[in-house]
């Protein structure tokens, strides 16, 4: 049984939101984003532009280069932490929209790590029940939601964008792309990244806006350390399992957060710089889409090939991390 990676696709919106622009909505400078994090500009959705219209035009590019409609998916699952609504689910909005009739749907929430969570589920899925040939995994937000642009800490980091992979199962006997998953959670610091408000626990009310409470809150420093710490670890272990040493890697996709947690991993790893990928000056952190955009990029423009081993890492709220470890 072959499960592979058969196609990518990204979108991420129009407008643009520079460094230079953000100088003059909060107190800061391009300088000072770009040495703490490496962005200089990230993407904006317009207002009327939702999660599951930028996931229907990364699935759209993903079904293509994949050479298969959307009546072939017999899955369609959704990390997000932007969902159209609480309910319905964005996957079904998005099935209505492909036309994919045949595909049982769901979002998953993981933060960051979304995109890799709903990959080893996926996976899994497809491993044990072999009806599902087709499962179109997708990271997509639209993080300018719930960005407050009054906190110069957290507005200069977020963008909006989707990226998507189908997986397909050939039902040949080679091996899987998907050589090893480390996945990890642990609730003790779900204070550290979180929107406080929104849910059951805190519902909309007049005082829950007023104070700013269903906007993101990150509590930075505590953040770095931990997602410094648990992307290492997650993906020492997934070489470990797979007998594959750092340096075979052809290329680490780790999440883009902040490019000095990505040097932080990087050094650990002990792999050299030309080794990592990284993208975020163009899009900042774009959450549970970040992974799929720099897999999309990378694809279409040929920086891995078949056998190449290639090693994605991410971090997010819950806190939730993890590593997954594919052969190309």
């Amino acid at each position: 049984m072959a499960i592979k990676i058969a196609g990518t696709g990204s979108y991420v919106p129009e407008r643009i939101l520079t460094n230079f622009d953000l100088e003059k909505m909060v107190e800061t400078n391009d300088e000072w984003i770009r040495t703490r994090t490496g962005i200089q500009e990230r993407h904006l959705a317009a207002p009327d532009e939702a999660t599951s219209d930028m996931a229907y035009k990364a699935a759209c590019r993903a079904m293509e280069m994949a050479g298969i409609s959307a009546a072939d998916l017999d899955a369609i699952v959704i990390a997000t932490i932007t969902p159209d609504h609480i309910f319905p689910n964005t996957a079904s909005l998005l099935q209505n929209r492909l036309g994919a009739p045949n595909a049982m749907c769901f979002d998953l929430s993981a933060a960051c790590s979304g995109l890799l969570y709903s990959l080893e589920v996926a996976h899994a899925l497809m491993t044990t029940r072999k009806k599902y040939k087709h499962v179109l995994v997708i990271g997509a937000e639209k993080l300018s939601c719930i960005t407050d642009w009054q906190d110069r800490n957290t507005c200069v980091l977020f963008g909006d964008g989707a990226g998507a992979v189908i997986l397909e199962n050939d039902g040949s006997d080679g091996c899987n792309t998907l050589l090893a998953a480390d996945l990890h959670a642990d609730g003790n610091y779900t204070g550290v990244l979180n929107m406080p408000a929104g849910g059951s626990r805190n519902p909309a009310t007049a005082e829950t806006v007023e104070k700013r409470m269903h906007f993101i809150h990150m509590e930075g420093k505590e953040t770095f350390k931990l997602a410094v710490n648990g992307m290492v670890s997650a993906s020492k272990t997934v070489l470990a399992e797979a007998g594959v040493e750092a340096s075979q890697v052809r290329l680490v996709v780790p999440h883009q957060a902040n490019q000095r947690i990505i040097d932080a991993v990087a050094q650990r790893l002990d792999v050299e710089p030309e080794v990592v990928f990284s993208n975020i000056k163009s899009y900042g952190n774009t959450s549970a889409a970040s992974i799929g955009i720099c897999l999309d990029e990378i694809v279409r423009n040929k920086k891995i090939d078949r056998g190449d081993y290639l090693l994605l890492t991410a971090f997010g709220g819950g806190l939730t991390w993890g590593a997954l470890l594919f052969r190309f």
